[in-house]
């Protein structure tokens, strides 16, 4: 995926003109102070903007607009570093279309005891002046986060940087255009999906092409295209001997990087950020694309197999989200379970396409027959994921809602080896136990394409969510069967309560 600027948090402090200019310097260059803890800490993952003290509703007003139009903005942070009466930032409020976090903090850590006059309670009183800013957003009904602490504190920078990265997944979607090669898999209920719901809700464009309309462009690649990521490939992999320069299956390999070179191309021309594919519609394609989906996936583009563009769609998201982590984010499916008392696992693959960020070792490019699709043998990378704490995520439309559903997981390596099954995998612990964690997404309606990512974690997910609009359930480590089904319930009262007070 092509690089995209870095995202900007505008940083907004409010204040008042009855303090007068001399106070209303102080507040800016404390403002200022703030904002280089938050940038100089190197714990944010976006550019925090210092914006100019907001005294009246006009400005404020003009400031949240121009958050609004400006594409590199992906949220703005507010603080009350005074008394900033809170009527005169409801016609700013009501305005922002970018997600809000509140950081009630202060510029000194500890109180000067033996020095505190009332110059400095008037200076320094942000813990009565979020109160005002508070109660306006709950009476305006604003989504918004709340932080609280000081600037330096790594808890605080820990929950301001999971709030950018969900901003960051959050903004993604806003500007993503998905294109599906084919429809879905035929009959499958979980793939289906309402697109004008999700352009609504998330700002994805989801649409769909012709298998064939790819393929002519992937038969419109040129040798030396090919010849160089196929040098990639051996630079990169354990190429198979058989799929190596000389060997008996080369054309295939050649043909893998055939398809990726045109995918790639056609994602790039038509400024796709991602897509799906379906074994049951591959036009003139020779191969199920394996190789290619995993390497595209590797580079950012959201995926979902058998057209199901839900899944794509949040995989986008959270690798936006994870970026810069170091950690890795990908297509999965619950395939099968292990199911000996107290060792409980499930292992998870796809038929070819799991992507390369969560290999444990190098991955080796091999070539094995895949008994569905119906084309030539296609070529994949094999590896074990690389073991650790996670999360699955699964996207389902309930008709009147999108709901996340999530599972805290450890990653683990298999309890042997694996050399007859020739996918990636990852095999997974999932918490609180596989038959608490079952039964709870089955119960939710969660599907069996989900995201796995090492990089992203439930806060973060927390915050997507709430900026997004959209239900989030979480299986973790104190779910009971009982407790998650009572909330089950109680989202879908709320759910349609909600519905009926717009």
């Amino acid at each position: 995926m092509p690089a995209a600027a870095t995202p900007q948090v505008w940083f907004l402090t409010g204040s008042q003109h009855l303090y007068g200019p001399e106070t209303l310097d102080q507040v800016a260059d404390q403002s200022l102070q703030i904002q280089r803890m938050l940038a100089d800490a190197g714990r944010i993952s976006a550019e925090i903007v210092s914006k100019p003290v907001l005294t009246d509703s006009g400005a404020i007003r003009k400031v949240m607009l121009e958050a609004n139009a400006d594409p590199s903005c992906i949220g703005v942070i507010a603080w009350m570093h005074t008394f900033s009466p809170a009527k005169m930032w409801i016609t700013g409020l009501d305005a922002l279309r970018k997600p809000l976090l509140h950081l009630h903090t202060q510029l000194n850590e500890s109180l000067p005891w033996s020095t505190i006059d009332m110059d400095f309670m008037n200076l320094n009183q942000a813990a009565h002046g979020d109160r005002e800013f508070a109660f306006i957003q709950t009476r305006l009904g604003v989504p918004r986060k709340t932080v609280v602490g000081h600037a330096t504190d790594p808890r605080v920078l820990g929950r301001v940087d999971a709030w950018v990265r969900a901003a960051t997944g959050h903004n993604t979607l806003r500007n993503l255009r998905l294109a599906r090669f084919g429809d879905n898999m035929r009959d499958v209920a979980v793939t289906e999906g309402d697109k004008v719901e999700a352009e609504l809700r998330f700002g994805v464009s989801v649409n769909t092409y012709g298998v064939n309309d790819l393929v002519a462009v992937v038969d419109a690649v040129g040798e030396d295209e090919i010849d160089s990521l196929v040098a990639d490939y051996a630079e990169l992999y354990r190429l198979a001997p058989e799929l190596a320069k000389g060997g008996d299956r080369h054309d295939s390999l050649r043909y893998a990087a055939r398809v990726e070179a045109g995918m790639r191309r056609f994602l790039v021309d038509g400024g796709f950020g991602a897509f799906t594919t379906n074994f049951e519609d591959l036009g003139g394609l020779r191969q199920l694309p394996g190789l290619a989906v995993q390497r595209l996936m590797a580079d950012g583009y959201g995926f979902g197999g058998e057209g199901d563009w839900k899944t794509s769609v949040l995989l986008t998201a959270i690798k936006a989200m994870g970026e810069g982590t170091g950690k890795g984010t990908s297509f999965m499916e619950d395939y099968t379970y292990h199911l000996v008392p107290g060792e409980e696992k499930i292992l998870g693959a796809h038929m070819l396409e799991v992507c390369p960020t969560i290999a444990k070792d190098t991955p080796s490019c091999e070539i094995h027959p895949l008994g569905i699709g119906g084309r030539e043998d296609p070529v994949r990378l094999v590896f074990d994921a690389v073991e650790g704490p996670a999360t699955v995520i699964g996207m389902s439309d309930l008709g009147d809602r999108f709901r996340l559903v999530a599972n805290d997981i450890d990653v683990v390596a298999p309890d042997e080896p694996l050399p007859a099954l020739p996918v990636a995998r990852a095999v997974w612990k999932p918490a609180p136990s596989l038959a608490v964690s079952a039964e709870s997404w089955l119960t939710a309606g969660g599907p069996h394409h989900t995201v796995l990512t090492q990089a992203v974690g439930s806060e973060v997910l927390r915050d997507f969510a709430q900026m997004s609009e959209t239900e989030l359930v979480l299986i973790d480590q104190d779910t009971t069967t009982e407790q998650f089904a009572d909330r089950l319930r109680w989202n879908q009262a709320y759910y349609r309560l909600a519905q009926g007070l717009r």
